[in-house]
């Protein structure tokens, strides 16, 4: 072997420029394979146009210059086969990333469609009408992506039943005329297990602006009355907007309604057992005194205030509806009362005194626990007091009248009456 052989091995061998082109070719195919992004960047120069896929269809993944739809997200209220939903909770149907048209919402047995509006943007379709109880709907709406590629869907669902429908019952009633002490009695159907929602629920609007406070007696009754007597000739109206109101145990309120009442001027008869009168006062101002007889020391009329429940001209009387038997101390025999007040549910009562205790009104007590009055005196308070109109019952040893034994809410201090 020569030195000079020797140094051409040593050489590099060439490459032509054919091979080079190859390679390059090849390296760029490397970097699309990998990930399908940077050719911008790719190092060497290809002579081959790359594929575009600006003309294929939308798709929901990323590639190469695709626009991209974004699947749509789809949100149903209520939910496909749901039961005992609320009549109040309107329905609704929202696209995210899409639009929604074309919905139905109706009664499965037929009848009126429900209303609704669709958002300007599309997305949204909300029913305006409230649903009826115990009916099955059935809902059908079409959503479209942004590609315009649309879907159909139908569902259905059904509403309370009527077995778990409540409502209530107010008193005074709508349209009359009551005393200013008469305070507003709610009653419902079913126990309120969330008061406090019940009382948001409930608006009281008095003209004269007089706060109002709430005592629950039971989970079914509720009374309302201010902190002193309602003023004279004022408007009070009591807003129940009960529909769709969940009062617990699955029951649910049926129906808004309003009552309102007027109150006259403020009357109050003051009885006092240490002088045997009655004193009559309208708007502070005394317009009668009158002679009394009160219950015996068996039976002593009970004390403070007492509002006027029902009035009648006759009432039959029975002892056996206090408990007394023929033979027993105290007993009567059935008989009937002339200008009768009641003011209490067991049977205390502003009425005309019998014949035969004429002679004790003013100087002795000699009845069950009634306010006993002189023929012209019962006549004139008849006339003059009305329901709702307020007693006071001073002096006679016996303890004040039970809240729920009439109206008696007046004995309960107003710190008290306001406490849940």
């Amino acid at each position: 072997m020569t030195e000079d052989s020797g140094r051409r091995r040593r050489q590099p061998a060439r490459r032509t420029r054919g091979a080079g082109k190859m390679l390059a070719v090849l390296s760029l195919c490397a970097v699309v394979g990998a990930g399908g992004i940077g050719i911008a960047t790719a190092p060497g120069r290809a002579e081959a146009k790359m594929s575009s896929e600006s003309s294929a269809p939308m798709r929901n993944v990323s590639g190469l210059a695709a626009p991209v739809v974004k699947p749509v997200e789809l949100g149903v209220t209520p939910n496909d086969g749901a039961q005992g939903v609320n009549p109040a909770a309107l329905p609704a149907v929202k696209a995210v990333n899409g639009v929604v048209k074309d919905v139905v919402l109706e009664p499965a047995s037929g009848g009126d469609r429900v209303r609704g509006t669709t958002s300007p943007d599309g997305s949204t379709w909300t029913a305006e009408d409230p649903l009826e109880f115990d009916t099955k709907y059935r809902y059908s709406f079409t959503v479209a992506d942004q590609a315009g590629r649309e879907t159909k869907k139908a569902q259905t669902f059904a509403t309370v039943a009527k077995a778990n429908e409540a409502d209530a019952a107010v008193y005074p009633l709508n349209g009359t005329t009551v005393g200013a002490g008469q305070p507003i009695e709610i009653v419902f159907s079913e126990p309120v297990l969330n008061k406090e929602a019940m009382e948001k629920a409930v608006t009281v609007t008095v003209s004269s602006g007089q706060a109002v406070a709430w005592h629950w007696y039971s989970d079914r009754r509720v009374r309302i009355r201010p902190e002193a007597f309602w003023a004279a000739n004022s408007q009070i109206s009591v807003d129940l907007k009960l529909f769709g109101v969940d009062f617990g145990n699955k029951m649910v309120g049926n129906s808004d309604s309003k009552v309102s009442f007027k109150v006259g001027p403020q009357r109050l008869a003051v009885v006092d057992d240490t002088t045997k009168t009655m004193n009559v006062y309208f708007d502070g101002q005394l317009v009668r005194t009158a002679p009394v007889t009160l219950g015996d020391a068996d039976w002593l009329s009970p004390t403070g205030f007492a509002v006027i429940m029902e009035q009648e001209r006759t009432s039959k009387f029975n002892a056996g509806s206090i408990g007394l038997k023929p033979g027993d101390k105290g007993y009567y025999p059935p008989l009937t009362v002339e200008y009768a007040n009641r003011l209490t549910t067991s049977g205390v009562y502003v009425h005309q005194a019998l014949e035969s205790a004429w002679g004790a009104v003013g100087r002795s007590n000699v009845s069950h626990g009634c306010v006993g009055l002189l023929p012209a005196d019962a006549t004139w308070f008849f006339n003059n007091m009305k329901t709702g109109d307020v007693v006071q019952t001073l002096n006679t040893g016996a303890p004040p009248v039970e809240p729920l034994e009439g109206f008696g809410d007046w004995n309960i201090p107003w710190a008290q009456y306001a406490k849940r």
